[in-house]
């Protein structure tokens, strides 16, 4: 390489390379207080969570009976795995410890056999069937029942429950079975059991019992626990006042430990403690014949009553009681464990990160350690949520994809908290460049500059080239590639233009080649002149400044640069707001993310104004024909032969934004699955530990760079799969529960940190004001649903799909712009849907469905956004657009013409 000589005080590199490293200790004092200060805060806010009731009433008496089903883990009268002889009397042994009676609700699977299994115990039974639409087990219920009823340790028969409700029976049918019953066990009462409204508005079912059974849940009215017991006391007087001469039993009565919101009723371990207790106390006053329901946790009926279903029992699927009868209650005694856990995690992630920076200011370092803390322990709280849930193979794997999105969601948070902290609070930035031109007196090593075109406008082209004309630099050429143009008149004007230029200007005509841009690259490279030691590349828009390379050469006087990038920079502001969208979107990028990875020396090598030098992109084997992001991917590539590289956050170029919504959402297609393919080429590069071509930074760069696309295409399916799921909860409301609220509130959480990250991190670096930074948060979000679908097919699509850009160009703005958001507006229109949907069916009655509503909303922002850009971009500017000089049509000698046209496949 030819020697680049400047004077000792210019050396481009000194000050960069020979800075002093930040030393990595996150043992300062103020590192140690923010760790401190947010571990304490994590502890607290467990602990006030967690916190015992101790104003509950307490119980000292003996409960008077139990609604008892003997299932046990694993096992549903819906498939048919009944209890085993041995379990049930186990159950029995266990219940009678804790009351003296019980009642049952069918004879199948072996429960027909309860009377005989409890014949030695003090207990006293109860005894139930199950009847519904099917007559002929209806019938074998009856059978078994008058069998098992001549036990002596039976004292009532309940002839069905709550089959009137449900409407499988009439009240004539129910009064026919109940009275073959009383004939076949005669001295024994007979009854059935029906919720308190079903005696009201039946009285000739009233008249055929022998006494009323009434089921009193004020969960299922929607009620607040402290309304409850008022509620539970006025229906069960209002029975007794319709039927005086019958004894009254309560046949269920009590609280789920855990369900969803119903209405003001909140299900919880507390809350059930509360109710029961109250309940008991009154009970013993008023000397009620009651059973609690249930004895025992009974996760298998989730499946066709929902959520509560499982969860009505005073001990739980492994028979430990949930409660005391006296003393607090605690809704999670384990919470300690799992607050020490969660706060030591979070102490060890923010300690890690602010290792990489601990010159971060006291305030940045406090965020760090916040956010790390919320991260654990949002984790900490859904895995102790899960421990306490009954869960399916299916609820299973369906919970860990939860939490696996979750975790996801959760990263991307701290990698953003990160860019913010050390952003705008950081005090030291190692890898600042200020480029020196180097003096006119200096050797400097030739640079080929190459510039790829296809299709594109030859007044455009022109005036790249001819601000080429005129750098201030000794010893460059520019080779123009023309691949894949059909039209002789777009490139023919191209080609006389090089030659009028002179012979510093080489022009190639392609034809049909493969490879696309990189193709074209590599055959440039094939042309490239000997002595060229650096290559050089710009977009056939681009107009350069003259001291361009005068500039940023002198950065390859250090033999470890690889390569060398400066911003992308546009000038065809047109003053309307969709091109100020476009271009604070893109300034966002090079004020903010390559700045912050030229730290780690991971930027993203662009394509556009980039400098490599010639020797390191042969050993890397040239330019990729694998993706269409081959810059990005030439980058990496470079980075894990160990070059180094430069950015200098100065512009000295600037090309052209694209025209339109279509267009703009087409770019970012591009380069989101353009950098999939790339994590799919050096995966193992990135991610596997045991490889060290990248160092840590470098991976954190690259990873962290391109997860937030990896969180769009997870918002898409995270979208889609809550449509799916509102439907349910429309249609099916039973079977379908909301989501907990820990997986519900990271999205709307990470959401609001998004928009205020982006506001905070463009006032911190990026010179322009708030409406300019309103309109490239607007513009990012606008392009997320893109992204989304790009990395989605850059994950499991090898070539790259086809994009159709919408036609109608003659329409007016407003069908344009519709028309070019189409699928977003569909989905836009689908998403508000299901949100006005779950608030119907559910009349916004619970935090739950109010929660669920606001994480669709959020979920639809990108999609509004979407619309509303594309609107914005298909109207016309009120002012006049930036206009190219007009080209030159006086045509020149062919023979002067220095084409090389060259068509089919290269060699």
């Amino acid at each position: 390489m030819n020697e680049i000589r400047v004077p000792q005080n210019q050396q481009p590199m000194q000050a960069s390379f020979r800075a002093t490293p930040i030393r990595r200790s996150w043992v300062s004092p103020t590192t140690l207080l923010a760790l401190f200060l947010m571990a304490a805060v994590q502890l607290a806010l467990w602990w006030g969570w967690t916190r015992p009731a101790t104003d509950l009433p307490n119980f000292t008496g003996q409960v008077t009976g139990f609604a008892f089903s003997p299932f046990q883990r694993g096992q549903s009268a819906e498939d048919g795995s009944w209890p085993a002889a041995a379990e049930i009397r186990r159950d029995l042994e266990l219940i009678s410890t804790q009351t003296r009676n019980i009642r049952t609700y069918g004879m199948q699977g072996g429960l027909d056999r309860i009377p005989e299994l409890a014949r030695d115990l003090p207990l006293t039974i109860t005894l139930g069937s199950w009847l519904d639409t099917r007559l002929e087990l209806n019938a074998d219920e009856i059978r078994r029942q008058i069998a098992a009823a001549r036990s002596p340790n039976v004292a009532r028969i309940l002839v069905g429950n709550e089959a009137i409700l449900r409407g499988d029976l009439t009240v004539p049918q129910l009064i026919g079975y109940m009275n073959q019953v009383r004939a076949a066990v005669p001295g024994k009462p007979v009854s059935t059991a029906e919720p308190w409204h079903v005696w009201l508005d039946h009285p000739e079912l009233g008249n055929a019992v022998d006494f009323i059974t009434i089921h009193l849940l004020p969960y299922w009215e929607g009620l607040p626990v402290n309304d409850a017991m008022r509620f539970i006391m006025e229906k069960y007087e209002a029975v007794r006042a319709m039927y005086p001469n019958k004894p009254i039993v309560i046949g269920e009565v009590g609280w789920p430990s855990r369900a969803r919101d119903t209405g003001a009723a909140r299900a919880s371990v507390v809350n059930q403690a509360d109710f029961m207790r109250s309940f008991f106390v009154e009970a013993q006053r008023r000397h009620l014949d009651y059973f609690v329901m249930e004895a025992f946790d009974q996760p298998w009926k989730t499946s066709f009553e929902g959520l509560a279903a499982g969860y009505w029992g005073m001990f739980d699927l492994d028979r430990a009681p949930k409660w005391s009868l006296t003393g607090p209650v605690q809704e999670y005694p384990q919470w300690l464990g799992w607050a020490l856990g969660a706060t030591l995690a979070g102490v060890l992630v923010a300690g890690v990160l602010l290792r990489r920076r601990p010159d971060i200011r006291v305030q940045g370092k406090l965020l760090m350690a916040g956010m790390a803390q919320l991260f654990c322990a949002s984790l900490a709280c859904v895995l102790l949520m899960m421990s306490t849930t009954y869960l399916s193979s299916f609820a299973a794997t369906v919970w860990a994809a939860l939490i696996a999105g979750q975790l996801l969601l959760l990263v991307l948070l701290m990698a953003d908290t990160f860019e913010m902290a050390e952003t705008v609070w950081g005090r030291v930035w190692r890898r600042r460049f200020t480029p020196i031109a180097a003096p006119q007196s200096a050797k400097m090593p030739k640079v080929s500059i190459h510039i790829p075109i296809c299709n594109e406008p030859p007044e455009m082209v022109r005036q790249t080239l001819d601000a080429l004309a005129e750098l201030d630099y000794p010893n460059f050429e520019v080779l123009v590639i023309d691949n894949n143009t059909m039209n002789p008149g777009l490139w023919e004007p191209v080609a006389e233009h090089c030659a009028r230029l002179g012979e510093r200007f080489r022009f190639f005509h392609l034809g049909k080649w493969p490879g696309y841009k990189a193709g074209a690259l590599n055959f440039g490279l094939r042309e490239t002149a000997p002595d060229a030691e650096i290559i050089g590349v710009i977009d056939s828009d681009y107009v350069v400044n003259p001291d361009w390379l005068r500039r940023m050469v002198p950065f390859f006087a250090d033999p470890r640069v690889g390569f060398t990038q400066s911003p992308q920079d546009y000038r065809d502001n047109d003053g309307s707001f969709f091109k100020r969208l476009m271009f604070w979107e893109y300034a966002g990028f090079f004020h903010l993310g390559m700045v912050t990875r030229n730290e780690r020396n991971g930027i993203i090598q662009h394509g556009t104004m980039t400098l490599v030098r010639r020797e390191a992109l042969k050993n890397a084997g040239n330019w990729s024909e694998w993706t269409i992001c081959e810059d990005a991917e030439l980058g990496l590539k470079l980075f894990r032969q160990g070059w180094e590289a430069i950015y200098v956050n100065e512009s000295f170029g600037r090309g052209v934004m694209p025209d339109d919504f279509a267009a703009f959402r087409k770019q970012r297609f591009r380069w989101a699955y353009g950098a999939m393919q790339i994590v799919r080429g050096h995966l193992g590069a990135l991610l596997n530990p045991f490889n060290r071509e990248l160092t840590l930074g470098q991976r954190w760069s690259f990873v962290m760079g391109w997860l937030p696309w990896i969180g769009d295409a997870l918002g898409v399916v995270f979208l889609m799969a809550g449509l799916a799921w509102s439907v349910g909860l429309i249609v099916a409301p039973m079977r379908f529960d909301f989501p907990i609220a820990l997986f519900m509130i990271p999205s709307i959480g990470l959401f609001v940190f998004k928009i205020t990250q982006i506001m905070t991190l463009y006032k911190a670096r990026v010179p322009t004001g708030f409406m300019n930074r309103l309109a490239a948060a607007l513009g990012g979000l606008a392009l997320s649903h893109t992204i989304g679908k790009a990395v989605l097919k850059g994950l499991v699509i090898r070539s790259a799909p086809f994009l159709r850009t919408p036609k109608m160009t003659n329409a007016p703005a407003l069908v344009q712009g519709l028309v070019m958001a189409r699928e977003e507006l569909l989905i836009l229109l689908a998403t508000w849907a299901a949100m006005v949907g779950v608030a119907f069916a559910h009349r916004f009655s619970t935090r739950e469905a109010l929660l669920w509503c606001v994480v669709l909303f959020v979920q639809s922002m990108p999609y509004l956004a979407s619309v509303v850009v594309s609107l914005v971009a298909a109207l016309p500017t009120r002012q006049k657009p930036v206009q190219l000089p007009a080209l030159e049509t006086k045509p020149l000698p062919v023979a002067s013409s220095p084409v090389l046209a060259r068509s089919g496949a290269p060699g």
